[in-house]
């Protein structure tokens, strides 16, 4: 079967792997359909992630935002899984046994495992899954069906922010994962300000019923969205960027007593006066990979919002395309909103 290996650092071809074989006990094999790629799988690619994110553990089949149909159903899998149905596929598999296991927080396991990242993943024309990382899906298009992952990292940002009806909250950066942290929180009732340097990805924001603002300086940024939110500032405030700057205004703009969540990914230092978190005695927040529960209510988040989801698909490209499909997304940041590879 055909399979976009990456091999070494900015190296991907095309090449012959083997079928996987007949599904084993509670298991699965799927026919990826639509595979999305986001930073993760660029810093990957680059040769970028940090041993804590996986490293990048060469050669490997990436791709973790996977939609797919069941090609094959192993013995003892649940009764809902049948041969030809459209599925998401929950990336993370844990331990069960380290501190984070341990306390219910299976997402943040210290010994966990990614699709995509520590085995293979998606690029490839079939792949062998547990059933338990399966969850049907009602979505006419996969690459759709796809954006259940990253819907599911917004859903346990918001989940870890306990964002409330009538709430005002901020999210810097309109990217996919912000956009989908906008979509999840005017679900939860909130009014939400999102914050990009690009109005064209605002205007998907705006869709979705948020008010926007043009990233025009930390200082200016800072003081629309504390004005914006009332007197105290935000009580809640989403940095989906991993930019130091956007960091900081993340920071300086949430209300005291309020929750600072960060969910984009980097390698930067930031700097912030330490003051701001004892003197407003801030919770900030990190935010990981989902639980197997939030997964299912990214899956039914994303069966509600087709319409507001399927426009964050920017570009498609078939699954032998996929060595230029990661170059061009690496280089076009400014183009890009969601790559998805894959042949439907």
């Amino acid at each position: 079967m055909r399979a976009a290996v990456t091999e070494g650092v900015e190296s991907m071809a095309m090449l012959e792997r083997p079928e996987p074989e007949e599904p084993g006990p509670v298991q699965i094999v799927i026919k990826p359909e639509a595979v999305g790629i986001c930073g993760s799988d660029y810093h990957f690619f680059l040769g970028e992630l940090s041993a804590e994110a996986g490293g990048s553990q060469f050669p490997r089949v990436q791709g973790h935002e996977i939609g797919a149909t069941i090609a094959a159903v192993g013995p003892g899998c649940r009764e809902d899984l049948v041969a030809g149905q459209r599925v998401a596929v929950w990336p993370l598999r844990a331990c069960g046994k380290c501190y984070p296991c341990s306390v219910g927080r299976p997402n943040t396991c210290d010994f966990f495992e990614l699709i995509g990242i520590h085995s293979d993943g998606g690029l490839q024309e079939r792949l062998a899954v547990p059933a338990e990382q399966v969850y049907p899906i009602k979505a006419d298009d996969p690459a759709v069906a796809a954006l259940a992952e990253p819907v599911s990292i917004a859903v346990r940002a918001v989940n870890r922010a306990n964002v409330f009806p009538g709430e005002r909250v901020v999210v810097l950066g309109a990217g996919p994962i912000g956009q989908c942290i906008c979509l999840v929180a005017r679900e939860r009732g909130a009014e939400v300000l999102v914050v990009d340097l690009q109005d064209t990805r605002l205007a998907l924001s705006r869709d979705m019923g948020a008010d926007t603002l043009v990233w025009t300086g930390r200082d200016e940024v800072v003081a629309f969205a504390r004005d914006w939110a009332g007197p105290a500032g935000p009580p809640a405030a989403f940095d989906a960027t991993g930019a130091p700057v956007a960091v900081r205004a993340m920071i300086d703009m949430v209300a005291s007593a309020g929750r600072a969540i960060q969910v984009g990914m980097s390698a930067d230092e930031v700097t912030f006066r330490l003051g701001s978190l004892t003197e407003k005695e801030l919770d900030v927040l990190g935010v990981s990979c989902c639980g197997a529960d939030e997964f299912g209510e990214a899956v039914a988040v994303v069966e509600r919002n087709t319409p507001l989801l399927a426009p964050l698909i920017s570009h498609r490209f078939a699954l032998d395309q996929a060595p230029d499909a990661m170059r061009f997304a690496i280089e076009n940041p400014t183009d890009v909103m969601k790559v998805v590879i894959g042949d439907e």
